[in-house]
């Protein structure tokens, strides 16, 4: 039985101008179950890991808002809430969904620290930005209260900024596998992961961080050796020149071939690339990554759709 591991993106959940109700949520979420269990029915393993970009943007809000009341959280512990929530659902419906189709599998959940070094360069240079925008003013005065770093971003405002650092490990890896070898489905990792630094003692201290999602579903793709890694965007392939008029779908292509495409900037540094990238990552170790649509995807497990990234003479 191969093991696939299956990385959906924030927006699957939470589409484009859609209300961040937990309706509506829940009834993406019941959507994206239903492609999912076509996979689970084909007999694979499954491990599943999602995004949390618009959900831990509307619990920071929250706390924006709230502050005068309640006291703000931690951002790890913002990316900890959006994990407890989007899993939920996720267990939730898959269960449900499966038990309409007589599956017999158990889903499990797991809350997800990811290890990242506290010597990652990431620290030095600030560069995501996170939560809501606010005038010149009020930023200044939260970066001096709360020690944040603070920037203009795309002329609409200013906004927080924290380091992005690469994920170092995932915490509880061992017993993932334990439950995928077991038959059990794996909700694992969501938003990145909450992202912690080890302590010279051998101790976990969650850090004020934002971990890269497509990183951390790559490294959780190889420290569980996955056999194919997934990851389900609102396209059916990747494209060179897109939004040319000579634009041209990818299907399967060699990790050179993404190399060069990559050092081209053929793909957007905060949409495309990044998944790129962590697919070459991921294949080098020869495996085989896919990039496509959810509607599409046990299409795309079988090379029918989607974009493939296979290390040359594989696959």
């Amino acid at each position: 039985m191969k093991t696939v591991l299956l990385a959906l993106g924030g927006n699957a959940i939470l589409q484009a101008n859609q209300e961040a109700s937990y309706d509506n949520q829940l009834k993406n979420v019941i959507g994206c179950c239903e492609a999912i269990a076509n996979i689970v029915q084909k007999g694979y393993r499954v491990l599943l890991t999602h995004g949390n970009g618009p959900q831990v943007g509307n619990i920071l809000l929250q706390n924006e808002i709230a502050k005068d009341t309640i006291p703000m959280l931690p951002l790890h512990v913002c990316n900890a809430e959006s994990q407890g929530f989007i899993g939920y659902m996720f267990q939730q419906s898959l269960m449900n969904e499966m038990a309409r189709r007589n599956i017999d599998r158990q889903v499990v959940c797991m809350l997800t620290c990811v290890e990242v070094s506290p010597n990652d360069d990431a620290f030095r240079l600030p560069s995501k930005p996170i939560g809501p925008f606010y005038d010149k003013e009020e930023a200044e005065r939260l970066a001096s209260e709360h020690g944040w770093n603070v920037v203009e971003d795309s002329n609409r405002g200013w906004r927080r900024v924290v380091p992005s650092p690469r994920p170092h490990g995932i915490v509880g890896g061992k017993t993932m596998q334990e439950l995928l070898q077991a038959g059990h489905i794996v909700i694992a990792a969501g938003g990145g992961g909450i992202p912690v630094v080890r302590e010279v003692d051998g101790t976990l201290r969650g850090v004020e961080t934002v971990i890269d999602k497509d990183r951390t579903a790559c490294r959780l793709a190889k420290e569980l050796d996955a056999d194919m890694f997934v990851m389900l965007t609102d396209v059916e392939h990747v494209f060179i020149r897109f939004g040319q008029p000579d634009q041209q779908a990818l299907h399967t292509i060699t990790t050179e071939d993404a190399k060069r495409y990559l050092a081209e900037g053929q793909f957007g540094k905060g949409s495309m690339g990044p998944k790129m990238e962590a697919a070459v990552d991921f294949a080098e170790t020869g495996g085989t990554a896919v990039i496509g649509s959810l509607r599409s995807a046990a299409l795309a497990l079988e090379g029918k759709a989607g974009t493939r990234i296979v290390k040359k003479g594989a696959g």
